[in-house]
């Protein structure tokens, strides 16, 4: 018996692998490779494990708990920089990342799922659906909250001025270091692979777990309309994204973690950053909804993407924006 068993075998589209266009994404995967002429140093690998978790958080804070959930405010300077670490980490804009997702949650693990394990398998859910022509597109429809800022539209557009930027960033760090204080073992091309190469392939294969696994592995706390479910090493590696049932059930909610021993580094951050009034109005869920829902007494949450969304897992800009 399978761990992923396929529940629907009708074709869905073109989504065959567009082996031409992953090319860059398999060179990323490549370039790993140089690690074993480049040789590593406490530099490079300090720089790849904290590009890691900077980038990690912009997809888990900024392009999934706020562009695709808004489950807090910002302003409109810092929502640009979130698209920023988002657009770092080599997963496409903002808007396209956001409109997808959208999309998954009104249709998880039926045949409509642009990533459900059951329905298309391992491979097609962690990152066969991201090689397809299918999905090359933004949903426009589900993200006109977002669409009307320029600047979100510039990233979601020129998706490798971001990326790129960064790599060249490294390389030329790397460079000083070698010229500036070579008793530190760092080169142009070593800090070039290990901080971004191995970084973004880490990252990669990370956050794809939560598309390929947490709906296959782990408990589900909450019986709702999909197969979401908590997984505590998953969370570790996605910075609280682990707590997949949580989120499914309450995808309005900024904190995924419902337990105090459920870690959610995201939430931690965001807390932080609220201190100091980058962020506001964390949406929470009450004690008494979790009561309910565990009871199975509460109707589930509606998440019609004809009314875009917005009235039960999204919240609108603050006042202003």
């Amino acid at each position: 018996m399978s761990l992923f068993p396929t529940i629907s075998s009708q074709p869905h589209g073109p989504e065959k692998t567009n082996w031409l266009a992953a090319g860059p994404f398999i060179g990323v995967h490549l370039m790993c490779l140089f690690v074993f002429v480049t040789g590593v140093s406490w530099i490079s690998l300090g720089v790849c494990v904290a590009l890691y978790l900077i980038r990690m958080f912009g997809i888990t804070g900024g392009y999934h708990r706020y562009f695709s959930h808004r489950s807090y405010k910002t302003s409109r300077w810092f929502q640009f920089f979130l698209a920023l670490l988002g657009s770092s980490a080599v997963q496409k804009g903002p808007l396209w990342w956001a409109g997808h997702h959208r999309k998954h949650h009104k249709n998880s693990d039926t045949p409509l799922d642009v990533h459900s394990p059951l329905q298309r398998g391992f491979w097609y859910s962690h990152m066969g659906w991201i090689l397809s022509n299918k999905y090359n597109h933004t949903e426009e429809k589900v993200v006109q909250d977002l669409s009307k800022y320029p600047e979100l539209r510039f990233l979601n557009k020129h998706i490798l001025v971001v990326p790129v930027s960064l790599a060249v960033l490294l390389f030329v760090s790397g460079l000083l270091l070698q010229t500036y204080a070579p008793s530190l073992g760092v080169t142009g091309f070593q800090l070039l692979v290990w901080g971004f190469f191995v970084s973004t392939t880490l990252l990669y294969h990370g956050v794809f777990t939560i598309n390929s696994l947490s709906h296959v592995f782990g408990k589900q706390r909450f019986y709702i309309t999909d197969t979401s479910r908590n997984n505590f090493w998953l969370s570790l590696i996605t910075l609280g994204e682990g707590w997949h049932n949580n989120h499914h059930r309450f995808p309005f909610a900024e904190k995924h973690a419902l337990r105090w021993w459920e870690f959610d580094a995201t939430h931690y951050a965001l807390r932080i950053l609220s201190w100091f009034g980058l962020v506001w109005d964390l949406r929470t869920v009450k004690k008494e909804e979790i009561a309910a829902a565990l009871k199975g007494a509460d109707p589930l949450p509606d998440v019609s993407l004809n009314k875009l969304d917005l009235r039960s897992t999204l919240s609108p800009l603050a006042p202003g924006q």
